[in-house]
């Protein structure tokens, strides 16, 4: 894959793409219809829409129907890992320490995920002891 076609994902994308993590394969219908449960989307702007994914190299489409059937073409967690890289850089001036501090100060944190938070720093500390 070229580096030029390679694109993040738009706000508009990205919630094509979650449907597509969650759904599986599915055709532009499908997805239609289920952002249509949130709020009114035309079919023709989600067939725009993922005609320009498949461009971009965000989904594949299977043509061997008369139903085109789109697929992610990319990873979850890969995309989740990009857009978080990218969030950082940007708006935390490459400070992970102040994305976690904006989060946990912005949100109500339950005791169950700070113990969570802190088996994940235990963790860390003990494999880069380890490493």
């Amino acid at each position: 894959m070229s580096k030029s076609k390679k694109q993040k994902p738009t706000e508009s994308e990205l919630e094509i793409l979650q449907l597509l993590w969650e759904l599986g394969p599915s055709s532009v219908r499908q997805i239609n219809d289920r952002l249509n449960e949130k709020r009114e989307v035309g079919y023709t702007t989600t067939l725009k829409i993922m005609q320009i994914m498949a461009e971009k190299e965000l989904v594949k489409r299977n043509t061997s129907s008369r139903t085109h059937i789109y697929s992610a073409a990319v990873a979850e967690e890969e995309t989740r890992a990009k857009l978080l890289d990218q969030l950082v850089d940007k708006a935390f001036k490459g400070s992970a320490m102040k994305l976690v501090m904006q989060a946990l100060d912005s949100h109500q944190t339950s005791s169950a995920d700070l113990d969570e938070l802190k088996a994940m720093i235990e963790k860390l500390e003990n494999d880069r002891k380890n490493a």
